[in-house]
């Protein structure tokens, strides 16, 4: 992989902007789920949970909880990259900045074209930004780090774990658990799995991934299957496989 202080790297160019336009789009994603007020991701349920009662607004939460979980990351030996810190500010400034100018719907066959509109974005926004290559998500990073640390736990468990517990207390704090979690939770594996590919940034030194061969690398740790961490967290593969042992 090429290297953020590889200056002699031509596509550094496009890796920083498609980073920071997958990113922006990603905040834009959550937006417009928050609007449609049919359910939100399991770590956005969470971030809506702890917004109602602090009275900070939803991205500056998701930023303080993202800057939390990368903290977490010290003890795991995680090592973060550009788009890894840039993922924990740039998701929460854009889902503000989209809510303050984004008019609420007041139809159910609009809150409903804002809820898919937001989770096709949303796969999107993830193939753009873990597609150039320059860290993951702060959750992927506390979910891979988890299971790296504790040979013999799949990501699958631990992620389910992990979200299961957000949920739940997004959910007990008042966080919109509807149809649309649910539809997130379906969709958005098979959406990543084919931006991914596309927008990823060839590496000279490995072929070009497609949706059927996603190798094992910083950012997809395992091969299989390619499913999304909630809100600003990019992507890890769902594998029942074991790690070590």
């Amino acid at each position: 992989m090429a290297k953020i202080g590889n200056f002699r790297d031509r596509r550094l160019p496009r890796r920083l902007v498609q980073l920071y336009a997958g990113l922006a789009l990603y905040g834009a994603s959550m937006a417009l789920m928050i609007e449609s007020t049919l359910g939100l991701n399991p770590w956005d349920v969470f971030h809506q949970g702890l917004a109602i009662h602090t009275g900070l607004s939803i991205g500056t939460v998701s930023i303080l909880v993202g800057a939390v979980v990368l903290i977490l990351w010290i003890p795991l030996r995680q090592r973060p990259g550009l788009g890894t810190v840039s993922n924990v500010v740039v998701v929460g400034l854009s889902v503000d900045a989209t809510l303050a100018v984004l008019p609420a719907p007041r139809a159910l066959p609009l809150q409903v074209v804002f809820l898919v509109g937001g989770i096709v974005a949303n796969g999107m926004a993830t193939g753009l930004y873990i597609g150039a290559r320059l860290g993951p998500g702060p959750r992927d990073g506390l979910m891979t780090g988890w299971v790296a640390r504790r040979p013999g736990r799949s990501i699958r468990m631990v992620r389910t774990v992990i979200e299961v517990t957000v949920v739940t207390v997004g959910w007990l704090l008042g966080g919109t658990v509807w149809i649309g979690t649910l539809l997130y939770a379906v969709a958005i594996g098979p959406l990543a799995h084919r931006f991914i590919p596309l927008f990823t940034v060839p590496d000279p030194d490995r072929p070009r991934p497609g949706p059927d061969n996603l190798r094992a690398g910083p950012d997809h740790p395992r091969t299989g299957p390619v499913q999304v961490g909630p809100a600003g967290s990019g992507s890890v593969p769902d594998d029942d496989r074991k790690t070590g042992g």
